[in-house]
């Protein structure tokens, strides 16, 4: 049946040439642009390496500090201090790892000996940032916990970076200059993505090799987040929880010098923390939801105004047609169920060009449609099939064409159905 229904969608094309470019060019655009916006929202929240996790995952990368001194509504607002992090996060008994990183990537020159520099982006981590996020190694491995304790002078960088100081990528051992610093390379892994916007860097070194944790005020707020990782979502609420008991009891112990942290409901999922901003206000994401969906619902209601006329003006064309199969008995529902399937393989050819064209835009569009406004970084978002291709892309886009076809060919289909056999088989449609 399937097949018959295909076969009929084809000679329809066919013998309406115009009409059906017009259609398939429609269809096509309306998903192109569904697909975009689906895009763009999904490289923010779906799983891609290295950040293959996301599902998992719990930030807090700001907070909020306040002090009786400084009167109402007053407060200090940005990352936290290494020192709370350990006390508030890197103690939590609940998820599976927790690892403490620097808030951004800073650019920081590198070379070799008497060579001149080039900038990179290098962020600081702690060993179990390692652990959190699956990075490919191509040589090496990454720094251990012990020479994160001894502070060592180590490195893990990426292909492009070995590439451009050494000219290879087997350069495990050998030393470069990091802001005039030397460093030794104890790992190379494939380049990664500004997208992964928590783990991305083009140089990653331990903390504790640098001043850095040293630069905090309040002893309380510095330069550091954290990402949380569970051992599946079941986990989130029972580490909120306990995240709220440590923040308890630390607040109580700082207390005494009048300071207290606060959270916001922190920490947030992926989603929530893809569009939050600032330490000092809380993401709504309830709204930011309804927002996608109107969105959603304007970019499939216009087009399939659109399209329901060009339906309907097909199915004037086949009165006789569906005249003679209601002499022969086909019921109304097996008409319309016949029609609307039929359209839904036109659509769905549409909906395939529709959303090729959309990854083919987003590989040649990325600087313009991932950029990211607050970004530290000014390399361009790199983009691959790993970001871009999910099972749950195919999905929305098998879902927005359904939708789209039950719009504009529902109520064409209904109507044909109607007409009585009568003038039907005479040409007529009411």
């Amino acid at each position: 049946m399937i097949k018959q229904y295909f076969k009929q969608a084809i000679v329809q094309l066919r013998q309406q040439p115009v009409i059906s470019a017009i259609t398939i060019v429609g269809t096509a655009l309306a998903i192109f642009l569904i697909m975009l916006v689906v895009m763009i929202q999904q490289v923010k929240v779906a799983p891609f390496s290295p950040e293959s996790n996301r599902d998992r995952f719990l930030h807090v990368h700001f907070m909020s500090i306040t002090n009786k001194s400084w009167g109402e509504g007053s407060s200090s607002n940005g990352p936290m201090s290494i020192e709370t992090a350990r006390e508030c996060f890197k103690s939590l008994k609940t998820p599976e790892l927790v690892t403490t990183y620097l808030v951004m990537t800073i650019s920081t020159p590198v070379s070799l000996p008497n060579k001149p520099a080039t900038g990179v982006d290098m962020r600081q981590t702690d060993d179990d940032f390692w652990k959190v996020f699956d990075f490919h190694f191509v040589n090496g491995k990454a720094y251990d916990h012990a020479e994160f304790e001894a502070g060592l002078p180590v490195a893990v960088i990426t292909e492009s970076v070995a590439r451009m100081v050494f000219n290879s990528t087997d350069v495990v051992g050998k030393e470069f200059r990091l802001n005039h610093s030397p460093y030794r390379v104890v790992g190379v892994v494939k380049d990664v993505s500004t997208l992964a916007t928590t783990a991305y860097a083009q140089v990653w070194i331990p903390y504790t090799s640098t001043d850095t944790p040293k630069d905090i005020w309040s002893d309380y707020m510095g330069l550091y987040s954290v990402t949380i990782l569970a051992h599946s979502r079941d986990d989130f609420d029972k580490i909120r929880q306990e995240v709220d008991q440590r923040r308890d009891a630390y607040n109580k112990l700082i207390g005494e010098n009048g300071y207290e942290l606060i959270y916001r409901n922190r920490p947030y999922d992926q989603e929530k923390n893809a569009i939050a901003f600032g330490a000092n206000f809380e993401p709504n994401i309830k709204k930011d939801r309804i927002n996608r969906l109107v969105i959603f619902v304007i970019l499939l209601l216009v087009p399939a105004i659109n399209l329901s006329s060009m339906t309907q003006s097909r199915l004037r064309q086949r009165v006789s047609e569906i005249g003679v199969r209601r002499a022969f008995g086909s019921t109304r529902m097996e008409m319309v169920g016949q029609i609307i399937m039929e359209n839904f393989i036109i659509t769905l050819l549409a909906g395939i060009l529709g959303l090729i064209f959309s990854i083919i835009f987003a590989y040649v569009g990325n600087e313009i449609l991932f950029a990211q406004p607050y970004s530290n970084s000014y390399n361009v978002p790199a983009i691959d099939a790993s970001i871009l291709l999910h099972a749950s892309t195919f999905i929305y886009a098998l879902l927005f064409c359904f939708i789209l076809n039950l719009l504009s060919s529902g109520i064409p289909a209904w109507r044909a159905s109607r007409t009585s056999i009568v003038n039907a088989l005479g040409g007529k449609t009411h």
